[in-house]
C-alpha cells in the first residue's frame, strides 16, 4: 500500500495530537540543484503487519522543511531533525515527527527536514542531502527574528544516515556544496551544536575516519549515542569523538552494551533508549535549555 504525500502529512500531524506545526516550506525556491526529474513520484509506505511501525518516505526530489515551534517554555533553541534510512528512505515518524515532539517537550523548537532520497547515481550518498541540510541551516538562521528563535542556538540532530548528514553538515560549512543563489545563502550554515544518534558511514573498512570527515577547531560540540552491538559500527561515533578530542572540540559520547540499531526514542529492553534523558542533561549543561 502506498500513500500520497498529502495523506502521509496528515498522518504525521495526527500522530502529534495538538502539537503546533507550520506548513512545509520548500527548501529551494526552484528546482533543487542537479535534479533531473527522473526520481519518480514521492511515496509514503507504512509498515506491514507484524513489522516495527515506521512510515517510510521515498523518492524525495522536492525537499521541504517544517517548523515545529515549542508551544510552552520556549527556550529559543532550535534543532534541525534529519531522519535516517540509509540515504534510501526517510524513517519519518520513528526518527522524525516523534523526535520533534520530544524536543518541543523540552521547550526546544524543531525543524523537520525532508531531504532528498534515494541516493543519486554517480554521487556520494550525502551529496544532495548535504545541499538540502546546508540550505536549511541558513534558512532557519535567516528566519530567526521572524520565528523568534536564537540565531546562535541552532543545532542539528540525525539518526543513522541522518546522523551522517548531521555530521557532514557540522564539518562542511565553510564552503557550500552548491552555488549560492540568493540572500538566504549569506547566512551561515554552521550548526551551533550537533546530536548524532547511531551515525553511519563515518569510518572506512580499516576503521579510520572517512576522508571527507573534516574535523577542525570550528567544528561544533557534539553529543553521540551508539550501541556496542550495532551492526552499523559504533566505531563511527568512537573515531569521530577521538578526532574531536584530539583537536580540542568538546564532545560527549555514550556507548551502551546492547540496543542494536534504529530504535529512535522508543522504549526497548536495552539501556540505549535512555539517551534522550542523557542528551537533555547535556543540552542543559550547555545552557541550551535556559531562556
Amino acid at each position: 500500500m502506498r500513500l500520497s504525500s498529502s495523506i502521509f502529512i496528515f498522518m504525521a500531524l495526527f500522530s502529534l495530537n495538538a502539537l503546533a506545526v507550520e506548513k512545509p516550506i520548500k527548501v529551494w525556491p526552484a528546482i533543487a540543484p542537479g535534479e533531473k526529474g527522473d526520481i519518480g513520484e514521492e511515496t509514503a509506505t507504512p509498515s506491514k503487519p507484524g513489522q516495527k511501525q515506521v512510515l517510510r518516505i521515498s523518492n524525495v526530489s522536492v525537499p521541504t522543511l517544517q517548523f515545529y515551534p515549542a508551544s510552552s517554555n520556549n527556550t529559543g533553541t532550535t534543532v534541525v531533525v534529519c531522519p535516517g534510512g540509509g540515504y534510501n528512505i526517510l524513517a519519518w515518524d520513528l526518527e522524525g515527527t516523534e523526535v520533534c515532539e520530544w524536543l518541543n517537550s523540552l521547550g526546544v523548537n524543531a525543524v523537520l527536514l525532508k531531504y532528498r532520497v534515494p541516493r543519486r547515481k554517480g554521487l556520494p550518498p550525502y551529496h544532495a542531502p548535504l545541499q538540502d541540510a546546508q540550505r536549511t541551516m541558513s534558512f532557519v538562521r535567516a528566519h530567526a527574528k521572524q520565528w523568534k528563535i536564537h540565531p546562535d542556538r541552532i543545532g542539528i540532530l540525525g539518526f543513522s544516515a541522518g546522523g551522517n548528514l548531521a555530521a557532514m553538515t557540522s564539518m562542511h560549512f565553510e564552503k557550500r556544496n552548491y552555488q549560492a543563489i540568493d540572500e538566504i545563502d549569506e547566512f551561515s550554515s554552521r550548526p551551533d551544536f550537533a546530536i548524532l544518534i547511531y551515525p553511519a558511514y563515518l569510518t572506512t573498512a580499516a576503521g579510520e575516519l572517512v576522508p571527507e570527515a573534516n574535523v577542525t577547531k570550528q567544528t561544533p560540540p557534539m553529543f553521540m549515542q551508539h550501541a556496542y552491538n550495532d551492526g552499523v559500527t559504533p566505531e563511527s561515533s568512537v573515531q569521530l569523538w577521538l578526532a574531536l578530542k584530539r583537536i580540542g572540540v568538546l564532545a560527549e559520547m555514550h556507548i551502551t552494551e546492547t540496543g542494536g540499531h534504529g530504535y529512535g526514542l522508543r522504549v526497548t529492553d536495552s539501556n540505549s533508549h535512555r539517551w534522550p534523558a542523557r542528551c537533555e542533561e547535556w543540552m542543559r549543561e550547555r545552557g541550551l535549555l535556559s531562556k
